[in-house]
């Protein structure tokens, strides 16, 4: 067992780290600081995957499909277990922005309607509610922030009056660390009886979800990102008695039954967003990666991610010319910054030299929040529990070596 040293009011969590960088092939030759992009697979994601491709090889994708069905069930029951949810609650998808979009396009709009967002709201989410909005006639309202850049949901009471059709916000954006109230504006939407759609890409994984707690309609996520999971897969969360009034935006025979000549019938579980043909091997480690996370825990995995994440901070904030971006008290586990004088594709690239991977967040991902705070492209360095100490350090390092 490793026990880093702590930040302040970050303790470090006791975690075998030895076993969880041995189970990590990537770890060897790479320090991955991009996990907010995609995090690298745990072996036994990667041989789930490759044990029924394998199968599909040698036997047939449909005979692999059903010799496999029992595991494949249990994803959802996986899922489920994670986020506090029925298995019956949970649709899987090719990713997170499939997931969003299921379920904001099975919601209906009429002129005068008031959808309510956040401003740090990630782009594929805002260019929906824009076309929906010049669709359907309903109007986009960008809930106001705390002075801390956090939303507001005292403000956003305030904005609530028998017009608002939905409430759609990301719990935490793209960039800057912010963590959104998720579980306040939960309680708010809920007392109001108006529909809740929360973005969970990037919360999954690094922090605890729980849906009844979060009191959201709706719930979207990835695997790819802090879950450690296999590129291509997602999966949305719909709560049972929101369930039925909800018919999706596309159907297929797997999700709507052909009933009859002229009629279907829509699958009483979430699973009527989901279409016949799907990628098993993914979600199947999909499944793989849940539980990993799940047998380490979740509440020792945010702290770690939180101590990593503050040390991060700590130290960057002593490099001359590096400017933070960060929002919010008690920020994610998602660092951003710039570095005076120097295109941040080329500090990528320096830092990629250095066998550093971080990515590089242009304004538009984040439009309205990058235009209030007069944001340039940033850095975005995204430390997980597998990461260490020495491999925050080799970041910081690089960056002043550029000075």
């Amino acid at each position: 067992m490793l026990a880093p040293a702590a930040e302040p009011g970050h303790p470090a969590p006791m975690i075998d780290l030895n076993r969880l960088r041995e189970d990590t092939p990537g770890a060897a030759c790479r320090i991955h600081l991009n996990n907010a992009g995609a995090a690298l697979m745990p072996r036994p994601v990667l041989d789930r995957m490759l044990r029924h491709l394998n199968r599909e090889a040698l036997i047939g994708g449909y005979e692999a499909a059903a010799e496999a069905e029992e595991q494949h069930r249990a994803v959802y029951a996986s899922v489920a277990r994670l986020i506090g949810a029925s298995p019956e609650e949970i649709a899987l998808t090719e990713n997170a922005t499939a997931a969003w979009q299921m379920g904001f396009y099975a919601q209906s709009f009429r002129p005068g309607d008031r959808i309510l967002t956040a401003r740090a709201e990630y782009a594929a989410n805002y260019v929906a509610l824009l076309q929906v909005a010049r669709r359907s006639g309903a109007v986009i309202e960008v809930i106001p922030d705390d002075p801390h850049g956090v939303l507001d949901p005292e403000a956003l009471e305030r904005m609530i009056d028998g017009r608002v059709r939905l409430i759609a916000i990301t719990w935490v954006p793209t960039n800057g660390g912010l963590v959104n109230p998720a579980a306040e504006v939960g309680r708010i939407a809920r007392r109001h009886g108006i529909p809740y759609l929360l973005d969970a890409c990037q919360a999954v994984g690094q922090m605890r979800v729980d849906v009844a707690d979060l009191g959201c309609d709706m719930l979207s996520a990835t695997g790819r990102k802090f879950l450690r999971g296999p590129r291509g897969t997602g999966f949305l969360y719909v709560r049972r008695a929101f369930l039925d009034g909800l018919h999706p935006a596309m159907i297929d025979h797997f999700g709507a039954p052909w009933t009859s000549v002229d009629g279907y019938d829509l699958r009483a579980d979430a699973r009527r967003f989901e279409t016949w043909e799907s990628n098993h091997a993914a979600q199947l480690g999909l499944g793989a990666a849940i539980d990993y996370a799940l047998e380490i825990g979740i509440p020792q995995i945010e702290q770690r991610c939180r101590h990593l994440s503050a040390r991060m901070r700590s130290l960057l904030r002593d490099v001359p010319g590096l400017r933070l971006h960060d929002l919010g008290t008690d920020p994610a586990s998602i660092v951003t910054f710039s570095l005076g004088g120097h295109d941040p594709a080329a500090v990528k690239a320096h830092l990629a030299k250095g066998g550093i991977n971080v990515s590089v967040s242009a304004p538009s991902s984040t439009l309205l929040d990058a235009l209030a705070r007069d944001l340039p492209a940033v850095i975005r360095a995204s430390p997980h529990y597998y990461n260490t100490d020495d491999e925050v350090d080799a970041l910081v390092g690089a960056c002043r070596s550029l000075q």
